[in-house]
């Protein structure tokens, strides 16, 4: 026994001395307390060192934990050999390895790599091991299908996050905060009203300067959330001097919640890291949360699940237009279908115009030059939607057969639940527009669709497609889908197969409506 404690004396030793040596290179890290040492931000004093904190890294179990086991917990408390072990062994980057996030060369000299690799290197708040953590990192153990989930959702927006992130120079551990917030869905809507990747409530919405209309929901619009959000968790962490996780906390659960714990706990004479606070349950879990995410991320296989790669370059890019333009319209007009667009620009309904005073619309990289070639045939100051009053003897059918559209595009446009309308009702109106050419440039495999001869386009099927989803995602009447490609409407579809679609919805709505 003498001689493994001086074995360990001399390894600790030496680490310390090797440790100490980066101490010029190391970022600002902000570190967490615990029962018996409570670390500061790293100034090079006894009670913050880098060797202090890269050896609890080292050696997790040195340390007592920060927090007894939570009373109830969620997850079985065994964790699996291959845990312990990646918990053991030191996975995250050393000071020298980080790059300097505050530098632009940085982001040049990652264009080799793919988002993950980018991510991981910009990782900068201090790992720890205590029960919170460890019961996350079980529950990813136990579920290693839900990474690859968040991961197709995250696939549109990581760069853009990450380059925010890297721009003001932050922590990118914060890049998978969505990741727990709402699983990179900017459709989510909490319980309490929050919306869109970052969860942002309609009040703090209001504070941040996000509009919220019947129309558009900037809550929803990634690229303005993500710069509230983050505009939002720097004034967070500069309230609570560098603290992260105290941060983090009242992103979560409000400022007022944390400094009321906070004060609870001096007058108590107990420590103030976030470790220590008396704060909600759901608070309680969202930190750890994050930093076991952060070292699934790290090192995925130890957690028994995977990551695919997502490519370090731009997914969107924003065009600005002066048209008066809806979803519908510009789907057509970029070639690309009405859900990608959507997803890319979610804070919009779909057939609702682009809001006046934003004519920002998001489109996939390679979708640009089609789409402003299209912008570019349309005549000066004409608009594709149009407006409309109800007159006596209207129904939503008689006027979409009028309008060149649909009932649910009308619908959609107008946020209407069912088909009542009233004489003198203003109502938004899509109309059938006719855009440039849409085939597929060669090699970008993008479109199923192909012109041909006579006005008709040409869609491939895919797996899972039926006619009246085809119908739907091109705005067409099912029965005139099926009666135009000679099928009964109950017909069976195979991947690969041809159907005949026409860009003039009112040639294909029917007759007989």
């Amino acid at each position: 026994m003498p001689t493994t404690r001086f074995s360990l004396a001399i390894l600790l030793l030496s680490a310390n001395i090797v440790l100490t040596g980066c101490n010029s290179t190391q970022p600002t890290r902000f570190s967490i307390g615990t029962d018996s040492t409570t670390f500061s931000e790293n100034t090079g004093s006894d009670t913050g060192s880098a060797g202090q904190i890269w050896l609890q890294d080292l050696f997790p179990f040195e340390y007592p934990e920060a927090v007894p086991e939570e009373e109830a917990s969620l997850h079985d408390p065994y964790i699996p050999e291959d845990i312990e072990g990646a918990l053991i062994e030191r996975t995250w980057p050393r000071p020298s390895e980080l790059p300097d996030t505050h530098s632009t060369t940085s982001v040049n000299t990652l264009s080799d790599i793919d988002i993950w690799t980018r991510i991981r290197l910009g990782f900068q708040l201090t790992p720890l091991n205590n029960s919170r953590i460890r019961n996350q990192l079980e529950w990813y153990h136990a579920h290693p299908e839900h990474l690859p989930g968040i991961e197709e959702h995250a696939r549109p927006y990581l760069h853009f996050i990450v380059e925010e992130l890297e721009r003001r120079g932050l922590p990118l551990e914060l890049a998978l905060l969505p990741a727990i917030e709402s699983t990179f869905k900017p459709s989510a809507t909490g319980p309490q009203g929050a919306a869109g990747i970052w969860q942002i409530m309609p009040d703090t919405g209001k504070m941040l300067g996000l509009r919220q209309t019947r129309w558009y929901d900037e809550r929803r619009d990634v690229v303005s959330a993500t710069e509230a959000a983050l505009d939002y968790l720097e004034s967070l962490a500069t309230q609570f001097d560098g603290d992260w996780e105290l941060a983090l906390a009242a992103y979560n659960s409000g400022e007022g919640t944390v400094r009321r714990a906070i004060q609870k706990n001096r007058e108590l004479g107990k420590a103030t890291d976030f470790w220590s606070l008396d704060l909600p349950r759901g608070t309680k879990r969202y930190i750890p949360k994050l930093l076991a995410l952060a070292r699934v991320v790290e090192k995925p296989e130890a957690y028994g699940t995977s990551l695919n790669s997502i490519p370090n370059q731009p997914y969107f890019e924003s065009v600005d237009i002066e048209a008066d333009i809806d979803l519908i319209h510009a789907a057509k007009m970029a070639d690309v279908s009405v859900d990608e667009l959507e997803q890319l620009n979610p804070g919009l309904s779909p057939a609702a115009k682009l809001p006046q005073g934003s004519n920002r619309l998001l489109l996939p990289v390679e979708n640009i030059e089609q789409f402003k070639e299209n912008l570019a045939e349309l005549d000066p100051g004409k608009h594709p939607g149009t407006g409309y009053v109800v007159q006596p003897g209207d129904s939503l059918g008689k006027i979409a057969r009028r309008h060149g559209t649909t009932i649910t595009a009308i619908k959609q446009a107008n946020r209407l639940n069912g088909s009542s309308i009233r004489v003198g009702m203003q109502l938004r109106m899509p109309e059938s527009i006719t855009v440039a050419d849409r085939s597929n440039p060669a090699g970008t495999g993008k479109s199923d669709q192909a012109k041909p001869a006579g006005g008709k386009t040409i869609y491939r099927v895919r797996s899972g497609d039926t006619l009246w989803s085809i119908a739907q995602k091109h705005q067409l009447d099912y029965k005139a889908l099926a009666e135009l490609n000679g099928l009964g409407v109950d017909a069976t579809l195979k991947p690969g197969q041809q159907l005949y679609l026409q860009l003039d919805l009112a040639e294909v709505w029917p007759s007989s409506f």
